[in-house]
């Protein structure tokens, strides 16, 4: 799959320090790199294209974006993967309500979310990889673990078992009743007959009339599920263990919990040194999915005239962790900031922007602080708009530059 163009990064003088994420895993912030300078394996958990990027997608992939900014500003090689469930229940059911052939519908999603990405100034993954062009290597996953005791079939569909994984919940820290519930919730089937536990997830379905399906080899004809689609992508790529699984929050359970427990049951522990996770984005204190109809999208706000650095500004204004609402009066807040910003960098001298450079650097890696860097930058701004007799010519530029590097913000 064909990724989108990204812009070329500035360059800065010097390099920023150890950078350290929230892991989910551990409960606790920590180094996301094994070593100084060592290459770092990301893999971030990518869109099912049934639909136009919403805020809450744009809000995770700009998380993710500043990580992947700020390891590379520190010196590390960042090795990214993401994937595009481009079959799915969401997918299908929607190309059916529409009746729209379900390629023709990922096809035309997928592209209008590679230009909202290039448009927001999102660095693309090395690997952009689709579910249906990874099940070659799915199948024989599948196959693998059914050898291997810690999968079996119900009516020629192939489950996981949750027992085969002695550390299956280590991801999530949640209780049963708690995994029980999102389960249900977020596309799992507790309650189907045969199964070993409630919890076990689907690794295989087999072929329904009308729907697609593939040669499943000895599974037998059918398509793949969604948590093993994402292991496979990542390890076909990464290798066995990676440096990073990321996603939304509302993929910690069951998605990661379960990708963690496949990885596991195939190449043994731990599938991914740390789990990141951004917050969700709802509007009017209501969280914004497709499902309740509730979006704010990029495309369509590009579509009004509005600044796409005006809308990075708008994400970036929140902490990656945190769960917010958006809102018309934040967007104009980042607008004013955006202006305020362009008149301020247009000007060729201002006070030295060095400590500027490592204000950001230094809030970016504390958990990409982008709140706190956006205030750095602010600062200077502000120290720049009074008459100064030490104003330092080329200053501005490379404010420019350390907010288009770090912030990914082209002003």
């Amino acid at each position: 799959m064909q990724t989108w163009t990204a812009r070329p990064v500035p360059a800065l003088p010097g390099a920023g320090g150890t950078v350290r994420v929230h892991d989910t895993a551990a409960g606790a912030l920590a180094p996301v790199a094994e070593a100084p300078g060592a290459p770092v394996r990301m893999y971030v958990c990518g869109i099912t294209p049934y639909d136009a990027t919403h805020m809450g997608h744009a809000a995770t992939y700009v998380a993710f974006d500043l990580l992947h900014r700020v390891l590379l500003d520190a010196g590390h090689a960042v090795h990214y993967v993401q994937n595009v469930t481009d079959v799915d229940d969401p997918l299908l059911e929607r190309a059916t309500a529409t009746g729209v052939d379900w390629r023709h519908l990922a096809d035309v999603e997928t592209a209008l979310f590679a230009t909202d990405m290039a448009a927001l100034d999102v660095l693309p993954p090395q690997e952009w990889v689709g579910a249906v062009e990874a099940i070659p290597s799915i199948v024989p996953a599948v196959e693998a673990l059914v050898a291997a005791g810690a999968a079996y079939a119900v009516e020629g569909d192939v489950y996981f078992s949750v027992a085969a994984d002695p550390r299956f919940g280590e991801v999530s820290h949640l209780g049963r009743e708690q995994m029980l519930a999102l389960f249900a919730e977020r596309g799992g089937d507790p309650d189907r007959e045969g199964k070993r536990d409630p919890l076990d997830a689907l690794l295989w379905r087999a072929h329904r009339e009308g729907e697609p399906s593939w040669d499943g080899a000895s599974l037998g004809p059918g398509r793949p599920g969604w948590h093993v689609e994402c292991v496979v992508i990542a390890r076909d790529h990464l290798g066995p263990h990676i440096d990073v699984q990321g996603g939304g929050s509302d993929l910690v359970f069951p998605h990661h919990e379960m990708g963690a427990a496949h990885g596991h049951a195939l190449d043994g522990p731990p599938f991914a040194r740390r789990y990141v996770h951004a917050g969700m984005v709802g509007l009017e204190g209501t969280k914004m999915s497709k499902s309740r109809g509730n979006l704010v999208l990029v495309s369509r706000l590009r579509a009004q005239g509005t600044d796409p650095a005006a809308i990075r500004l708008a994400l970036l204004a929140h902490h990656y962790r945190s769960d917010w609402s958006w809102s018309t009066a934040g967007m104009a807040e980042a607008t004013a900031r955006a202006v305020r910003w362009r008149q301020a960098l247009a000007r060729r001298h201002g006070p030295d922007a060095r400590p500027v450079l490592a204000a950001v650097r230094e809030r970016l890696a504390d958990d990409l602080d982008a709140p706190g860097a956006l205030a750095a930058v602010d600062a200077w701004v502000a120290a720049s708009e009074e008459p100064a007799d030490d104003a330092v010519e080329g200053a501005p530029d490379l404010v420019a530059r350390t907010v288009g590097a770090l912030l990914g913000v082209r002003l």
